[in-house]
């Protein structure tokens, strides 16, 4: 019998997926990073008027937006610890984290609202995973989405190698970073994989589960409970 594959696959949009491999490399494995989603920023107009504070769901709403302007006094309030770092190093001084999901964003939001005044503004995806907004206006808070950025499917195919080597169990592990990743990885794969599939959340999973792939959800959504899952096989 050969030895277990130390293989874990890193489906993640970069640049993001190249972080993400530095930290599953510390940790004894080895990192195979095919994203299955790419990002384009758009050169969108942001409207900054009556505006009192700006929410991210992702790193890449944080860089598309810092490209398109350069306000950073504006509190910010990001889904996860990521997002927040990466609204820290794009010059934002006041950032909190929710340290969880959009349903723990908006609960955050919700606490503080009386932190700002105005409106809220979530610079994000054409395809956002889920209804900020509409959870906002049912606690009465204004919120507003504005699209700054789009991910399309990368070429990777049902036969492209990574689909492969995930099926027949030839990889440790594949790390699904987020609902939109998980319905292409359902889509490419026709039968239940041999290889654990590692999901930052129940969102992320949904898609896989659906399709009848069994799967594993982080404890917390974030990706440190990702590589927790990942360590404790």
């Amino acid at each position: 019998m050969g030895l277990p594959s130390l293989t874990v696959w890193i489906t993640r949009t970069l640049p993001g997926a190249a972080l993400t491999a530095a930290r599953v490399r510390a940790l004894g494995w080895t990192p195979l990073v095919s994203p299955l989603l790419e990002v384009r920023l758009l050169d969108a107009p942001v409207a900054l008027d009556e505006v009192g504070a700006l929410a991210f769901t992702s790193p890449n709403g944080v860089a598309a937006f810092a490209r398109l302007r350069t306000e950073r006094a504006l509190p910010v309030f990001a889904v996860g610890d990521g997002t927040a770092d990466a609204a820290r190093c794009a010059g934002f001084a006041e950032v909190i984290s929710a340290a969880g999901d959009v349903h723990d964003l908006v609960g955050l939001i919700d606490a503080r609202r009386e932190s700002f005044s105005g409106r809220l503004l979530r610079p994000g995806p054409r395809e956002p995973a889920g209804d900020l907004d509409g959870a906002l206006a049912a606690l009465g808070i204004q919120g507003e989405s504005c699209v700054v950025y789009e991910t399309t499917a990368t070429d990777l195919d049902a036969g492209g190698p990574e689909i492969g080597r995930l099926a027949s169990g030839d990889m440790a592990a594949v790390l699904v970073h987020s609902p939109r990743a998980g319905r292409r990885l359902a889509g490419l794969l026709s039968h239940p994989a041999a290889s654990r599939i590692i999901c930052i959340s129940k969102a992320a999973a949904q898609p896989l589960i659906e399709a009848g792939h069994p799967v594993v959800i982080a404890a917390h959504p974030g990706e440190a409970a990702m590589l927790a899952a990942l360590g404790s096989a």
